[in-house]
Parts: C-alpha cells; structure tokens; sequence
C-alpha cells in the first residue's frame, strides 16, 4: 500500500525527558495541526529533525523507537549541521534574501557546504523509508535541494513542495551565488506551492531566466516532464482557536484582561523577533498617535508581544535593543501614574493566553515588511467572541491577498500605519462588524484542512497528467510498432520540420546550417519507397542553398512555396498571394525593432517576421505580446493572420499554413504511412490535418495535438534512424 512521507526541518513534535522517562508533546503550530490528518494515518510518515543534539548512538536509538510509535523518523543533526545549515545557509543566506532584506546575507561557502550535506542526509532517511508509488511532502526552504535529490533517486515517486515564505523577484534572487542549484533542486517536484500569486510568478521567472526549462501559463517544462507551480494560500485550524475561547482556563484568563484594560482600546501586536516584521515602524506610528492626539492618552494601550528568536546574532541583537529603547523612550514620555502606552513583553506566550487575548484586542495590528502568510491575523479573526475588532493588516503578508476586508496599509509608510490606527479606533461599530464578519467566513472556510486538501488533490492530478503525457512517449513498445507499420507499408512520407526538430534551435539564425550526420541521415531516409518533405517557415533560397542537391520535396515559408525532388524551378503553392499589406505592417515592426535591443525583422515572399531570439526573455515575451495585440487591429480585417512561433511572430495571409501545404501534396497520392515530426505551433496546422492513422510527434512540448512527443532534436534524428536501419537504439 503507497504512503505519504511528509518531511520537514523539524519534528512536529516537543521532546523532554522526565524522570529518565521521554516525553513527547505534539506542537500547537498550525503545520502540524494540518498535518497531522495525513502523518497519523495509516503507514505514513513524517521526517525531521527532532531538536535535540543527540550525541551517543543509544540515545539516538531510544528517541528513534520512542517516534517509531507517533508514525516519526528522527534525522539526526549535529551542532555543527546547525549552525552552518540552519543558522547558517537558511537564516542568514536564504532567509534575509527572500524577505528583501539582501544586505543582512552572508554568503559563506561552508554555509552552502554543510546546507548541501544536511539535504542529503535528510534523502538517505527518504530512502531508508521509500517504496515506488509513495507520496513526499517536502516543507519549506530548509530543504530547497531535496526534490531533486529524491528524484535523482527514485522515479516512481509524486514530490509535492511548499515554501512557506516568500518568494523573490529574480533581481533579488539572482543574487544568490549558488542560485541555480536551487532552481534545479526544487524542479524535482512535481508540484511547488507558494502561498500568492506574486511568489509563484517570481519563481517562474527566476526559472525561465536561469535554467533552460519552458514556461506555459503556470507550468515548467523541464527535460519533457511537466511540472506545475500554484499558490495555495495557507489557513489555521480556526475550529481550535474559536472553540478555545469557551474554555474554562481561557475564560479566566479573558476576564482578568478584561479588569487590567478597563475602558481602555487594545491594539494587539505579536510577533517573532525578526527584521522582516515591520515592529519598528508600529511603534513608531503609535507615537505618533500620542504626539498628534493627546486625547488618546489614558485611552489607548499596544499590548505588544514579541517571542525571542537568534537574538546572538547581531542584527537581531540590534533590533531587539532598538525595540527596547523605543519602548522604554515612548512609556517615559506618555505614561501616568496608573496608565503605561505600551506593554511589552519579550518572551512566549501560552496559547490559552495568546486566546484571551486575541478575544480583549480591540485592534491587531499586522505590518510586517515582508511576510509569506502571516497567521496571526487570521488567529485574530478566528479567535473573535464578539462579532467586532478591526485587523490592519500589511500589504506585504501573504494574507492580505485573502483578508481583503482589513485595513491594508503600505508597512514602509509611517503616516500611513498611523492613519490605519486612528481610523480603527474611530471606526463605527457596524463597520467593524461588517467586515469582521467577512474576515470570518474567509478564515473558517479555507482553513488548515482546506489548504492540506486542495494541494493533495492538486498533486495527484499533476501526477496523473504526467502518467497520461508518458503514454505519449515513444518508447521501445510503442517504437516497434511504428517501426511494424513501416515495413508493411508499400509507400511512406515523412514530413519533417526543420528548425528545433532536425537541428537545435539556435540564438543566431544564420547558424542553424545542416551538418553531415543531417545529410547523411536525409539521404538514407530517401532510399526505398519513401518520400521526404522538408516543410519550414525559412525562405525558399535558404532551403534551395541547403537542401536542393538531395532527393527530397522542400515547402518554404510555411506553405507558400513548394519545390518537387527533380524539378528546378520553385512554384506558388496558393495563387493571388499579395504582398502588398507589408507597406502598412513593416512600420509597425520597425518601430518594436528600434526600441527592442535583439530584435530583427525577417521578410519573405509573403510574410514579415519579427525575431527576439536575441532579446532579454523577460523583455521579448512583454514586447512580443504587446505586438501581438497592436497587430491583431491591422490584420483583423485584412485576411492576413499572426503567427506565434519559438521567439518570433510572423505575419502573413491566413490562406498560408503547413496544413493546407501538407494537404495539397498528399491529395493525389495514397500512403500507407505517413510521419509528420515538429516542434512548434506552425506544425500543429501539420498535426491536424493528417489522417488519424498518421504518426505524428511533437518535439519539445507535450502541450501539442500530436500522438507523440519527443524531448529534442537528438530523439528526433534517433527516431528517424531507427525507423531506417529497423532497430531499437538505446535513447527512444
């Protein structure tokens, strides 16, 4: 029976010992609430650091018989591991560079040594616990390496990934100095998941501009498999925290609050210590407050919770004496006899207490610079026993994109924080029930189980795309009976592309020249009773130059000229083509040409093409549609159509296609077999129009109307030549 393996940095578990006695305690964080629905089932897993520096191997025996029973495999990290992998190489490498905050990196080689070295150690405990058919789960940026390190290991696998903070654009990322290993080590799933939108377009970016995978929508195309990158916005158990507020410890806890702020507003605060989590500037924006409107003094109070988090490290350091001096600056300033602005406290908190208080705030105040979810927001709202309270909520959070109904503000905007607080304190009752209510149902119903649910349910459907797309891959069952097929034939065609099916698609168009193992391989395709076309959107002079001393049929410019084997002189294949609209569509392209760096127009009999081969990708995909839909107004009434091709758009008239060439040359003829082989959207006109019996095959996509797909140009010729010489060669 296949299970799922969850694996993350640590154990969803607390570890004391009692009495020489080991005690496990289950952590109340809403990752291990969610997954615990999967862990605890059956035979799954789930693998992790368990906290603890364990240094004789009987202790470590011990601990791994005691998690043996909670359905846990411990691995083993030592003080070194941590300190260099993740103090090292996640907090002080990955963490500052995904929150923006670059200048707080410290790009250690031994970082990235020992972070490689724990993400190895953590696939020798997949592989220890691994069978074919099994799902991983692999949770955050502790262990970016690991997708690929299990792939390159074991196929039949489903690797889902998801990063629980943000992503970056790629002008942040790239700096990173072993960028792409990353990259590559998160391909190994087959479903990555962000928390926004936002994350998974800069991680679609990052890739497409570093690593030569394709990107189609919100899916990667990496060495023919498919991989699919969404946002799965994470929630909390908020059926826990809204029954918690009826407990009898919370309820006594609640009531003492409600004595201590008698008549006063709270505004809640709480957070980790970290420099991604905007404390300063709240602090800063209440002082404001007090300065402005002196009436609010005795009135208001910033209950303001902070949990101690690598305060050794200096830049944590520093914050935390800055947030002291802050604090203890505005309480000299403001305070009264029986009345302090702020209370502060620099220590964790009960849940029980976390829950009283949530129910007392008037207010929670959430402005981190920087944040992939952010869950105390929506701990605030679930949290409610009154239908009212206002959330402020940063723009920068993750939550923003679901909790529309808060307060949004801009966390880098003093004034802006401030004006948030005082509009939540004069905001009428209704208003605030209005949107409490909203911010309510948005909690409850995409909550932790929700979030588990929909990425489970998404990473089986991408796993059986991929199961359904490798039905389409030529292997060596599917390849004998194309090969059978081609010996009982009597007379056979190959229609063949050019570009990125017969040699690599190439930056400088010019280059792109057959070489002799092309040759040879095109002449021995002719022997017999076969017929070869070579079908391509070059010109006609081009195709004659390369291709007119051999036995083949040659279509130029995407049908419009055809040239039979023996005949010297080219044909028209369509009558009463004009080129005439070019007068009025060249100007247009030149003017994307001048102010597009890369870029060249091409001009055929028929046709002008726009080339951005060698422009930016980011650049050329923006300006590439941007034509597209400035030309769409030109050629809409004037029988012309665009045609989007691998980094080039083509005008030409819509009587002009592959298809209907393709048509026109098997019309008077009768074969018994036919192969049409391509790599891009002009060669789906090929694909469609062919009898079903037709092998078709597409080169590099498996987006693509034909039977079959290939990887690259390499399977493409392995294909032909196996075809010819009646084997099975090692590759298809």
């Amino acid at each position: 029976m296949c299970k799922t393996i969850i694996i993350s940095n640590r154990l969803p578990i607390k570890i004391t010992e009692e009495d020489g006695n080991l005690i496990l305690k289950d952590s109340e964080g809403g990752l291990a609430t969610g997954l615990g629905s999967i862990y605890k089932q059956n035979k799954n897993i789930w693998i992790g650091w368990p906290g603890l520096d364990i240094k004789t191997e009987e202790e470590k025996a011990k601990i791994t018989s005691k998690l043996k029973d909670e359905n846990l495999f411990p691995v083993f990290l030592d003080e070194d591991e941590i300190q260099n992998y993740y103090e090292g190489f996640s907090n002080e490498v990955l963490w500052p560079i995904f929150h923006y905050m670059s200048t707080y990196a410290q790009f250690e080689q031994k970082y990235w040594d020992y972070y490689k070295a724990v993400n190895e150690k953590f696939r020798d405990a997949i592989l220890a616990n691994i069978q074919p058919g099994d799902t991983v789960w692999i949770q955050d940026y502790q262990l970016l390496l690991l997708p690929k390190l299990i792939r390159d290991s074991i196929q039949d696998v489903s690797i889902g990934f998801f990063q629980h903070i943000p992503f970056p654009s790629f002008e942040i990322f790239r700096l990173i100095p072993w960028r792409e290993e990353i990259l590559k080590g998160m391909l190994g799933a087959d479903l990555l998941g962000f928390h926004t939108y936002d994350d998974v377009r800069h991680f679609l970016s990052s890739c497409t501009r570093l690593l030569q995978v394709q990107g189609v929508a919100n899916k990667l195309i990496k060495k023919g498999r498919e991989i699919m990158v969404d946002a799965f916005p994470m929630g909390i158990d908020a059926g826990k925290y809204k029954t918690l507020t009826k407990c009898p410890g919370v309820e006594e806890i609640y009531q003492e609050y409600l004595k201590t702020f008698n008549g006063l507003k709270v505004i809640l605060s709480i957070d980790r210590l970290d420099y991604s989590k905007g404390i300063i500037q709240r602090i800063e924006a209440l002082e404001m407050i007090l300065d402005r409107h002196p009436e609010y003094i005795n009135k208001i109070t910033l209950y303001m919770i902070v949990v101690p988090s690598r305060d050794s490290i200096p830049q944590y350091k520093e914050l935390r004496d800055e947030i002291d001096k802050l604090v203890g600056n505005i309480n000299a300033r403001f305070r009264t006899t029986s009345w302090h602005p702020i209370q502060y406290f620099y220590r964790s908190f009960p849940i029980e207490y976390l829950s009283a208080i949530y129910s007392r705030a008037d207010i929670c105040l959430v402005t981190p610079m920087r944040d992939g979810m952010n869950l105390v927001s929506k701990e605030y709202v679930a949290s409610r026993r009154r239908s009212s309270g206002v959330l402020i909520l940063s723009e920068m959070a993750g939550a923003s994109k679901e909790l529309a109904e808060a307060i949004i503000i801009n966390p880098n905007n003093i004034g802006e924080i401030y004006r948030a607080i005082l509009q939540a304190l004069e905001m009428p009752e209704e208003e605030q029930r209005q949107r409490m209510t909203a911010l309510t149902n948005t909690v409850e119903k995409f909550d932790i189980y929700h979030w588990v649910k929909i990425f489970m349910d998404q990473l089986d459907k991408i796993k059986l795309t991929q199961k359904q797309n490798e039905t389409r891959v030529i292997n060596d069952n599917a390849l004998q009976k194309i090969i059978a097929k081609k010996e009982n034939a009597k007379s056979s065609l190959f229609l063949l592309d050019y570009d990125g099916t017969l040699v690599e698609f190439k930056t400088e168009i010019d280059k792109a020249s057959p070489d002799q193992d092309l040759y040879d391989l095109l002449i021995k395709l002719t022997e017999g009773n076969n017929d070869v076309v070579i079908i391509s959107g070059r010109k006609k002079e081009t195709l004659d130059k390369w291709f007119g001393s051999l036995s083949i049929d040659l279509i130029a410019e995407h049908g419009v000229w055809r040239k039979d084997k023996g005949e010297k002189e080219w044909t028209k294949s369509t009558p009463g083509l004009s080129s005439q609209w070019k007068e009025v569509v060249r100007p247009m392209l030149e003017s994307y040409s001048d102010r597009t760096p890369g870029s060249f127009i091409e001009e055929k009999s028929f046709s002008l093409a726009w080339h951005y081969r060698k422009v930016d990708s980011d650049l050329g995909k923006l300006r590439a549609s941007e034509l597209e839909n400035n030309l769409s107004y030109l050629t809409r009434e004037s029988g012309l159509q665009i045609l989007a091709g691998n980094k080039v758009l083509e005008v030409k008239s819509a009587d002009v296609n592959k298809g209907k060439a393709v048509l026109s040359h098997i019309s008077d003829k009768n074969y018994d077999f036919i192969l049409a082989i391509g790599d891009d959207n002009t060669d789906e006109d090929i694909f469609t129009s062919l009898p079903h019996s037709a092998i078709t095959v597409k080169v590099g996509s498996k987006v693509t109307s034909a039977k079959y797909y290939l990887k690259n140009v390499e399977e493409a010729r392995s294909l032909l030549r196996n075809i010819i010489d009646n084997k099975k060669e090692e590759g298809i």
